[in-house]
């Protein structure tokens, strides 16, 4: 059987953007086929802007892509989803928020979210593989949310247990389990077809 090259990992944060404690940011600094999606300068709450800035950052990687979202970073990568057609060699997709109800003090309200397109947020079956990893107790989604939201995406769903929004808020820090499911993600076969069109 063929080698395949090792896949680019694509991080993708949250709003609050790089965090130096945040299991990504740690992440980021130990892979040795890394790129992160930059902070926003402008438009930090425009869907549409982020969805560019993840475009951007893909149009410099020539190798597959592995991509590893987290927060209202998942959301960004099922818009980005919907909009561009790179293969995607898979996604990892860390305690997404749900963007649908209203979220605790401090988050940005539901017209906010409306008013920079978010909503409403895409359910349909996301073009490659992809693990969402959900907590039982994130402040951001019930379980049951982020169950159907895995389901309706098409994702495998990984049970983290209770470990709140899976942040530095919630003890999170390094999250070693990270790197196990990038090289699960990591070893799901592609067509060759899509091989080669994921550097097109």
């Amino acid at each position: 059987m063929q080698i395949q090259e090792r896949s680019t990992v694509l991080i993708v944060p949250g709003l609050r953007d790089h965090v130096a404690e945040h299991w990504q940011t740690l992440l980021a600094a130990k892979l040795p086929k890394v790129r992160t999606v930059p902070p926003l300068e402008h438009n930090k709450l425009s869907c549409a802007a982020r969805v560019e800035a993840i475009q951007r950052e893909i149009e410099h990687i020539q190798e597959p892509v592995i991509i590893v979202a987290h927060s209202a970073g998942v959301a960004m990568t099922v818009h980005w989803a919907q909009k561009h057609k790179r293969p995607i060699k898979g996604a990892l997709l860390a305690a997404p928020p749900d963007l649908e109800v209203q979220m605790p003090a401090g988050y940005p309200t539901l017209d906010a979210l409306r008013e920079g397109g978010w909503l409403p947020l895409p359910r349909t079956p996301l073009p490659f593989h992809s693990v969402v990893a959900a907590s039982e107790n994130d402040p951001l989604a019930s379980f049951v949310s982020t169950v159907e939201m895995a389901s309706d995406w098409g994702s495998e769903l990984v049970n983290l247990g209770s470990v709140g929004h899976l942040n530095p808020a919630s003890g999170f820090g390094e999250w070693k389990q990270a790197e196990d499911l990038i090289d699960y993600l990591e070893m799901i076969v592609v067509p060759d077809r899509l091989s080669r069109a994921g550097c097109a």
